[in-house]
């Protein structure tokens, strides 16, 4: 197959590496909006250059891969539906709500598939609870805790466009959730707050934030995310039910320390970045792409479950914005 991938950022290039070492791609072609660093990163992985997506898709690919600033995803994606070639797109598929109920809408009225980039639907972890989940292992659910703490926050530039915490950083939180508990978002309760660097509350955001879900079955979910965890990345999620209780992230990388007398656990070493967190489930993912370019399996996420996280976080955004619960059903749907 032949693989084309738009944005050689730091995930760009490293899904470009990933692409390049799979048994069932014989070429990766990349673009980018700087061709310069597009031909860079051709040049040092090997791979084909192409000037615009518009030329990488003309010239014809098997499988187009999404990897730009959000900004970028929607008109690419748009591009990908346009010439009829299977196509993945990172998290989010637009940078808004409006705009990623349109794209459903567009996916929904044609044959090509779209796998979106919700990496953690292919940690070992996570398929792990949601196996444990869907067998009845742990009885009914009562309470679910998800949490992402990024252990330093990202450059100020980024985060006027990002969307929000809730929208940019919580919103695998709300993907994982659906997934691992098979069970719909009803109602929200939302807040935030900056202790950290000015230029998070300067573009309306926050540094840390907190949510109570409510399942649709009655299960309660929390859910916790910040850009300051100094101890290390950690995201994790334990999955309580009436017969037991599951854990995810709970490894020696667990970046908490203990304060019991004697404790050594976790031995470390920790991850410092959402990358090392999920190495393997990236190149997973991929590999699943790769099958769905093939056509030998459907989309493992589609942008309808992209709309349906995304329609979550809005929903945290009006809450807190507004300090009280939040229905979904307020919240614009297809």
């Amino acid at each position: 197959m032949r693989i084309g991938l738009a944005g050689v950022g730091r995930i760009g290039a490293f899904h470009a590496e990933t692409l390049r070492d799979l048994r069932d791609v014989d070429e990766v072609v990349v673009t980018d909006a700087l061709p310069d660093a597009a031909r860079a990163v051709a040049d040092r992985l090997g791979l084909g250059f192409s000037p615009t997506p518009e030329q990488l898709l003309a010239d014809g690919v098997d499988g187009f891969v999404i990897a730009t600033a959000t900004p970028g995803h929607a008109p690419l994606l748009r591009l990908g539906l346009e010439a009829g070639v299977p196509t993945f797109c990172e998290k989010p598929v637009a940078s808004t709500l409006a705009e990623t109920m349109e794209l459903a809408k567009l996916v929904r009225g044609s044959d090509v598939p779209v796998h979106v980039g919700f990496q953690r639907r292919f940690d070992a972890g996570y398929q792990r609870a949601q196996e444990a989940v869907a067998s009845g292992e742990l009885g009914f659910l009562h309470s679910v805790r998800a949490m992402t703490h990024d252990q330093a926050p990202p450059h100020a530039a980024y985060i006027p466009t990002s969307g929000g915490l809730f929208r940019d950083c919580s919103i695998h939180d709300f993907d994982i959730i659906r997934f691992v508990t098979g069970r719909e978002v009803v109602s929200v309760y939302a807040t935030g707050a900056n202790k950290g660097a000015d230029f998070f509350s300067e573009a309306g955001d926050v540094d840390t934030a907190a949510a109570i879900l409510t399942l649709d079955d009655d299960t309660l979910v929390s859910v916790t995310a910040t850009r300051y965890n100094g101890g290390g990345h950690d995201v994790r999620m334990e999955v309580l039910g009436s017969e037991g209780t599951v854990g995810v992230g709970y490894d020696d990388s667990l970046a908490v320390t203990s304060a019991e007398p004697g404790a050594t656990y976790p031995s470390g070493p920790r991850h410092w970045s959402f990358m090392e967190r999920f190495l393997p489930a990236y190149r997973a993912e991929l590999t699943a792409f790769a099958a769905v370019a093939r056509g030998v399996r459907p989309s493992p996420c589609t942008v309808d479950d992209a709309l349906a996280a995304f329609r979550v976080a809005e929903a945290c955004e009006l809450s807190r914005h507004e300090g009280r619960l939040v229905r979904l059903e307020e919240v614009e749907t297809l």
